[in-house]
């Protein structure tokens, strides 16, 4: 097996560009425009942004999770991971590089399993950066455990019928179309009785009760939504796949996603580090630097050892992908990498939010939406323990119970052994003493 730290210099030169491009060029929406990323472009915005777009198009990277069928390069998980590493730092990033969640699973599971005619309708446009979409997976009751689904689509015809509610439906707002999901047969297990609909947002029954904010937003300017579908009528072909496909179509979806938001993660907590390692060098009380102060010098290292290991199993874990092009044989450390993702987040940001002390709380400092965003990455994709599970039950699929009434590793039965095996030697030893 071979290992490798480095990537080609061809592609070391792409990810200088893109650095350069995000600090002189996105950086600036991000501060004057920042709330409007997911907004469709209006007379303001679409001269600003609309050649930002096309300057990474002629470098070659727009859409780059893509691949060169549909006009990405196919770079393969990993050096995804390190273009997201970059892109994490910025609002505005993923949208002038065609990269945007939710748009990007959806394209992916879109150009996966869709018909040609869904493709030119749904995916064509999606990729142009022409609109936005939605996905619709979780519900009030039940969050995203899939076994407690409600909502229903029956057959009529040459129609699905979609009833239901949906919670916390990403980016509702303002996308173009909706991919839902649910149950189409209830009378076998819900990993095989679900479906996927591709719904134009205009659709009649289409009822959007209200937005949802994240914490520390408006409640009118939320990118959520609670959606009650209420018998919305979409074409047989509509739906995305075939029919009882949802879940596996749903772990393709997020099986990368999981590793660029970790990965966008590992950006904003190394900005975190840099603007902790700033302010020590920066700021002096009682009579010296806060750099050598020896508890500040202990949260420097805690930093940069826990946000350097993530980093790595991060990396690892998107390389395994690109070797064997399973996600479910990668499943335990995707799993691991999730739910580390908001414990290195909150630790990382943490420590560097308070060593700024009151301008660290302030709003005159990011750290307040950064830390926020631990908690939402925590149950973004599911929730952390449930991710904790799964990486139990993988790593213990690797071991067996104790055969006897004692450990394998029980010292005075290994003793034992040890003298059996060593006996004829033993008997040899004192018979010539």
């Amino acid at each position: 097996m071979a290992w490798d730290f480095s990537t080609e210099p061809e592609f070391e030169e792409k990810l200088d560009w893109i650095r350069q491009f995000r600090d002189e060029k996105i950086e600036p929406l991000d501060l004057l425009y920042g709330g409007r990323s997911y907004y469709p472009l209006d007379d303001e915005l679409r001269p600003i942004v609309e050649p930002l777009k096309q300057e990474v198009r002629d470098e070659g990277l727009w859409a780059a999770h893509l691949g060169p069928e549909l006009g990405g390069k196919g770079f393969g998980q990993l050096k995804l991971a390190l273009i997201n590493e970059i892109l994490g730092t910025s609002s505005w990033a993923p949208i002038i590089f065609g990269t945007a969640a939710p748009d990007t699973g959806n394209a992916e599971i879109i150009a996966h399993y869709g018909t040609e005619a869904q493709k030119a309708k749904y995916l064509k446009p999606l990729l142009e950066g022409e609109c936005f979409s939605c996905f619709s997976m979780t519900e009030p009751h039940a969050g995203s455990d899939p076994k407690q689904f409600k909502t229903r689509a029956e057959r009529d015809g040459d129609e699905w019928v979609i009833n239901g509610w949906k919670f916390f439906s990403s980016n509702a707002r303002t996308a173009a179309f909706v991919i839902v999901m649910a149950v189409s047969n209830p009378d076998v297990s819900p990993y095989k009785g679900m479906s996927m609909f591709l719904v134009p947002s205009d659709t009649p029954g289409v009822n959007i009760e209200r937005h949802i904010g994240l914490m520390g937003e408006r409640s009118d300017d939320g990118m959520h939504a609670l959606i009650h579908y209420d018998n919305v009528r979409v074409p047989a072909d509509n739906l995305l796949g075939g029919e009882g496909q949802a879940f596996v179509i749903a772990q393709t979806r997020l099986g990368g996603g999981r590793v660029h938001h970790a990965m966008r993660t590992v950006g904003q907590c190394q900005r975190a580090l840099d603007m902790m390692c700033e302010r020590v060098l920066s700021r002096e009380t009682q009579g010296s630097l806060l750099a050598d102060k020896q508890m500040v010098q202990s949260d420097i290292a805690e930093s940069y050892a826990q946000l350097a290991q993530f980093r790595l199993l991060v990396l690892y874990t998107a390389w395994e992908i690109d070797q064997y092009k399973d996600y479910q044989r990668v499943r335990k450390n995707i799993a691991a990498i999730k739910f580390l993702t908001p414990k290195v987040m909150q630790d990382v940001v943490y420590r560097a939010m308070h060593v700024h002390g009151a301008l660290g709380v302030s709003n005159e400092m990011p750290f307040g939406g950064m830390w926020t965003a631990a908690a939402i990455m925590a149950v973004v994709d599911g929730p952390t323990e449930v991710h904790k599970v799964t990486v139990a039950r993988e790593v213990l699929k690797g071991y067996q119970s104790a055969p006897g009434l004692w450990p394998t590793a029980h010292l005075p039965t290994k003793r034992q052994e040890a003298r059996e095996k060593l006996a004829a030697y033993l008997e040899h030893a004192v018979g010539n003493s």
